[in-house]
C-alpha cells in the first residue's frame, strides 16, 4: 500500500472506515470481550454464593440484602466517575486500573470476616466494575469501522451473559468441594491472569490520541497495527469541531447535546428497569400462579437466552438501518410481548415463546443501545457520555429490584401486573425516538465512530 503524501493530514475515523477489518481489531474485540465476561461473572457471583454464605454465617435474607445491593450501587458510582477520567487520561489507563481493582477486590472479598466488611468490599468492587464496561465500549467503538460497529459491540456484550453463565457452572463445581470463598478467589484470579495481556496488547484509542494532539508517532504506531504505513511527517486529525475545553460532564449538557443526553438516560433507565423487574420477579409471579419452582426458573432462564440471541440480531440490523428506529421497534415489541404474557395461561406453550421473545427484544434493544451511544458524542467526551448513560441506567436496575416486591404485594391480577411491567418499555421506545430528533441537531458536530 503506497504511503500518503507527507503534507496530507489523515482523518483517523475515515482511515479506519475505509479499510477492511484487520486481525488486530479482532484482537481488541477479544480482549474487551474477556473483560466484559469477567465483569458479568463478578456481577452475578453474589447470587450464586448467597445460599452457602448465608448458611455459613447464619444470616437472614434481610441481613444479606445490603451485601447484594452494595455491588449494584458501586456499579453506578463507578460508571459515573470513570468516564471523565477516561476522557482526560485515556481509555486504556482507566481500563487497566478498573480490571486491577475488581480483580484484587474480589480476592479481598474472599477474606471478609463479616457482612459489613463484605458489603464495603462489594461496593468498592462494584465501583471498579462500573468503570470497566463503558470504557471497553468506547475503546472498541473508536477502533471499529462504522459499517461493523453495532454488530461487533453487541458481540462483545454477549460476554456479559456468558460470564454470568460461567459463574453458575463454576459455582456448582467449586462450592461443594471448596466452599463459597473459592468462587470469589476464581473471580479475582482469572482477570488478574488476563492483566499482563491487557498491558501488552491493548492499545490506547488512536482517535483519543488524535483529539488530544498526541505525538504523531504514537498515533502512527497504533494505526500501523491495523496495517497502516505512514511517512515521518504525517499529521493525524479527527473529523470533529473543537469543543470548548470544559469538564466533559458539562459538555453533555451543552445546548447541542442536552436533550439527546437526557433521552439516552431515560431510555437506558427504563430498559434496565424492565429487565431487572422481569428477571428478578418473574419466577415469583410464575410460582404464585401455580408453577413449580423448577419450571418457573427454567422459563425465566429463556428470557436471558433470548436476550443473547436478540443482542446479535439487533446489532446486525442496526448496521443496515436507522439505529434509533431499530432500537425503538425492539423496545416496543418487547413491551408488547411482556403485556401479552398476562393474557396467556401459565400452562400454555405460548408462555415459553412469549418469555423468550420478550428477552430477545428487550435485551437486544438494551445491548443495541450500548452500541449506539458512542456515535452520539464526539471523541473529547465520548467516554463520559457512554459511562454516564450506563451509570444512570444502573439506578433503573436498582429501582426495578426494589419496587418489584412492593408491586407484587398489591395483589393485582397477572394481566394488570404484566401490563405494568411492559409500560416502561414503551417509554424507552419513545425516548430513543426523541434522541433521534436530537441527533439531527448534533450531526454537524459528530459522525458515528
Amino acid at each position: 500500500m503506497p504511503k500518503p503524501p507527507v503534507d496530507a493530514p489523515i482523518d483517523v475515523k475515515d482511515w479506519i472506515d475505509n479499510r477492511p477489518l484487520a486481525a488486530y481489531q479482532w484482537l481488541i474485540l477479544s480482549l474487551c470481550f474477556l473483560i466484559v465476561l469477567f465483569d458479568g461473572f463478578d456481577v452475578a457471583v453474589m447470587g450464586f454464593i448467597a445460599p452457602s454464605l448465608m448458611q455459613d454465617w447464619g444470616l437472614s435474607r434481610a441481613a444479606f440484602g445490603p451485601v447484594m445491593s452494595a455491588g449494584m450501587v458501586g456499579l453506578a458510582i463507578g460508571a459515573l466517575t470513570a468516564g471523565p477520567y477516561a476522557d482526560r487520561l485515556g481509555r486504556k489507563k482507566v481500563l487497566l486500573v478498573a480490571v486491577s481493582g475488581f480483580s484484587l477486590l474480589s480476592l479481598a472479598c474472599a477474606f471478609a470476616r463479616n457482612p459489613y466488611e463484605l458489603a464495603v468490599l462489594r461496593l468498592l468492587t462494584g465501583i471498579a466494575l462500573g468503570a470497566a464496561m463503558p470504557n471497553c465500549t468506547t475503546l472498541l467503538a473508536e477502533y471499529l469501522p462504522t459499517r461493523n460497529r453495532s454488530l461487533m459491540i453487541t458481540i462483545m456484550f454477549t460476554g456479559f451473559n456468558m460470564g454470568s453463565g460461567l459463574g453458575g457452572f463454576l459455582s456448582a463445581w467449586l462450592i461443594p468441594h471448596h466452599g463459597w470463598k473459592s468462587v470469589l478467589l476464581a473471580g479475582g484470579l482469572l482477570p488478574l491472569a488476563l492483566l499482563p495481556l491487557l498491558w501488552w496488547l491493548l492499545p490506547e484509542s488512536a482517535r483519543f490520541l488524535a483529539a488530544r494532539q498526541a505525538p504523531a508517532s504514537q498515533i502512527a504506531a497504533a494505526l500501523a497495527k491495523l496495517g497502516g504505513r505512514f511517512a515521518a511527517g504525517t499529521r493525524f486529525t479527527v473529523s470533529e469541531p473543537t469543543t470548548q475545553h470544559k469538564a466533559p460532564a458539562r459538555q453533555l449538557f451543552s445546548e447541542r447535546y442536552r436533550f439527546g443526553t437526557l433521552a439516552l438516560w431515560l431510555t437506558y433507565f427504563m430498559g434496565l428497569l424492565v429487565i431487572y423487574l422481569t428477571m428478578g420477579w418473574l419466577p415469583t409471579l410464575l410460582r404464585d400462579g401455580g408453577l413449580s419452582i423448577e419450571r418457573a426458573a427454567t422459563i425465566t432462564g429463556l428470557f436471558q437466552i433470548g436476550g443473547a440471541v436478540g443482542a446479535i440480531v439487533v446489532g446486525w440490523i442496526m448496521d443496515r438501518h436507522n439505529p434509533n428506529r431499530v432500537i425503538a421497534i425492539a423496545y416496543a415489541l418487547g413491551g408488547l410481548c411482556i403485556v401479552s404474557l398476562g393474557a396467556l395461561s401459565l400452562e400454555s406453550s405460548l408462555l415459553v415463546v412469549g418469555v423468550a421473545a420478550a428477552g430477545f427484544c428487550m435485551s437486544g434493544a438494551q445491548t443495541g443501545l450500548n452500541a449506539f451511544a458512542p456515535g452520539y458524542y464526539p471523541t473529547e467526551f465520548r467516554a463520559t457520555g457512554v459511562s454516564w448513560m450506563l451509570g444512570i441506567g444502573r439506578f433503573g436496575a436498582i429501582f426495578g429490584s426494589l419496587i418489584g416486591g412492593a408491586v407484587l404485594s398489591l395483589g393485582l391480577g397477572l394481566p394488570l401486573l404484566f401490563t405494568l411491567l411492559g409500560l416502561p418499555a414503551f417509554a424507552a421506545a419513545l425516548a430513543i425516538l426523541a434522541n433521534g430528533h436530537a441527533r439531527l441537531r448534533a450531526t454537524p458536530a459528530v459522525t458515528a465512530p
